[in-house]
């Protein structure tokens, strides 16, 4: 099946271009990154709408391998993140490996060969490995609503925005109140003629002390990098302090929620409107917001809050859940992404002929966040239960890069020290159940299953498959090595005429170390514990 490569990686975003630096500092060249698109940037690339930007600081929102010392804003826009994650691409000499307008549409593990059969929209390909680095916010979500095929306007996604299209002077509805919707509606309000926000459940929403990052300081941490080093070591620090408030005692929440409605009490000026935008659950439930133009936006004459779903529509004409009608020229949704159910889970096949959404039709699981039951040398970047409420997730990409790089080292040391042939490390069920039992018991306390709301951090059957219930220190320490006890070996031996694999899996094991040496220096990617 035409080339072979060691390490397939799907995606191009933070992620994918972390996991490639890392390869490459593991002294790996021989692997590829297959890109959908027809350039690098992931989620940033594609979330290109008016007013995006992070809600992380800058210097805590990059690689620590790749500080940037001239970022222009204390929470940089989409095109710096962007301007960034290209940088890193050419930086890293990554373009070799980049394989773009290569959509993966299936990925299917060969259990005699070992390897992985990649068919993607550009070729086919085999790999030893799998690296999926797709992401969690990379497939738009739009609700299904009657009436929505027959509108007459102009319909599109926060995250595929129709830059083509002039909002100037027209009638438009928003639908959504999630993180990108609270930048989009300050930011179109003063070119439109009217604006419409469909609010099914209200956000807690803080102030972004936004500035510009001055000369000086640039030049500070461009001569003098260990005060670069301090701003970011201070951000992650004090973003530790707070974890526990979110995973052990949400009730010390309640001075943020007073902040949060100081917020809102200097911008909203009418009581009706205040009350239908303060939410009934405990703040840090859902994603907390930042922004400092959201509720000025509200209180303009020329927009108007629908405190209710949509539930219709007719014609143009949207209709909510409490009735409310509203006449619109353009529906933009900002309804969020397919987390829980990844698509790229239906393309992925493993040992056992199911697809990766088949074995998660209950749930998502996975061993700390990496690897899938029934689906061997296949990982995934930012997988169950990594994802964050309050810190930066980029943190989070760096430990699974290190998990990654030792999985190959231990790869490297069963090859080399086994009796010929391929290896392959397959995850014990039994592995991947107790730690998700660790996690899972741990959530109860949380502010994210205990605060009261619905949020997409849950799956359809309300259970938290998304968020870390820890401190990102502590996830680095239990990703930054590989345990052998919690996987099988499996092999194909050089010389096996029908190529099948050894099925007695204790016979088949080496005596290797559980953990392998760390090859290269301190400095290698993701070492910093900030």
């Amino acid at each position: 099946m035409g080339e072979h490569v060691r390490v397939a990686v799907v995606g191009s975003g933070f992620g994918g271009l972390g996991a490639a630096v890392r390869l490459r500092r593991e002294g790996i060249t021989d692997f590829v990154v297959l890109e959908r698109s027809d350039s690098v940037g992931g989620t940033w690339r594609d979330n290109s709408y008016p007013g995006c930007a992070c809600d992380v600081p800058s210097h805590l929102y990059s690689f620590s391998f790749a500080p940037n010392p001239d970022w222009p804003r204390t929470f940089s826009g989409q095109p710096h993140i962007r301007a960034y994650l290209e940088h890193v691409a050419d930086t890293f000499g990554l373009r070799p490996h980049i394989r773009l307008n290569h959509e993966v549409l299936t990925m299917r593990w060969d259990t005699d060969e070992l390897r992985w059969r990649i068919e993607t929209s550009g070729g086919e390909l085999t790999a030893d490995v799998v690296v999926s680095a797709t992401g969690p916010l990379s497939d738009p979500k739009t609700p299904e609503v009657p009436g929505l095929d027959s509108f007459p306007g102009k319909v599109f996604h926060s995250a595929r925005w129709d830059h083509d299209y002039d909002l100037r002077g027209k009638r438009v509805a928003m639908i959504g109140t999630g993180a990108s919707a609270i930048q989009i509606v300050p930011a179109i309000a003063p070119q439109v003629e009217r604006l419409t926000l469909f609010q099914r459940t209200p956000p807690w929403v803080l102030p972004r002390t936004d500035r510009a990052i001055s000369t000086v300081e640039r030049w500070l941490h461009r001569q003098l990098p260990f005060t670069r080093a301090a701003r970011r070591g201070l951000l992650w620090g004090i973003r530790e302090l707070q974890v526990s408030a979110f995973t052990k005692h949400p009730n010390r929440l309640g001075l943020i929620e007073s902040m949060a409605k100081a917020n809102m009490a200097r911008s909203i000026k009418d009581p009706a409107l205040r009350q239908r935008l303060t939410p009934d659950y405990r703040i840090g439930c859902k994603r907390i917001l930042l922004s400092s133009e959201y509720y000025p936006a509200l209180a303009r004459p020329d927009v108007d809050l629908v405190a209710s779903g949509l539930k219709e529509i007719r014609g143009s004409v949207l209709v909510a859940a409490d009735g409310t009608e509203a006449e619109v020229d353009a529906i933009v949704f900002g309804t969020g992404f397919h987390v829980t159910d990844m698509p790229i889970a239906d393309r992925v096949v493993g040992a056992e002929g199911r697809t990766l959404a088949e074995e998660w039709k209950d749930g998502m699981q996975s061993l700390r966040g990496a690897t899938a039951a029934g689906f061997p040398n296949w990982m995934t970047i930012i997988g169950p239960n990594t994802g964050l409420g309050n810190s930066s997730m980029i943190l989070m990409i760096e430990s699974q890069l290190n998990y990654m790089a030792d999985y190959l080292r231990q790869l490297n040391v069963l090859r080399d020290g086994g009796r010929g042939g391929r290896v392959a490390l397959a995850v014990r069920p039994s592995a991947v159940h107790a730690w998700n039992r660790r996690v899972q018991d741990r959530m109860k306390r949380t502010v994210w299953n205990t605060g009261g709301c619905t949020s997409w951090y849950l799956d359809a059957a309300g259970r938290n498959t998304t968020v870390w219930p820890g401190t990102t220190g502590e996830f680095r320490r239990e990703t930054r090595t590989v345990d052998l006890a919690e996987y099988e070996v499996l092999r194909v031996r050089d010389g096996d005429r029908d190529g099948t694999r050894d099925r007695d899996r204790d016979r088949d094991r080496e005596p290797v170390p559980s953990v392998v040496p760390r090859a290269g220096s301190a400095g290698a990617a993701g070492e910093d514990a900030a």
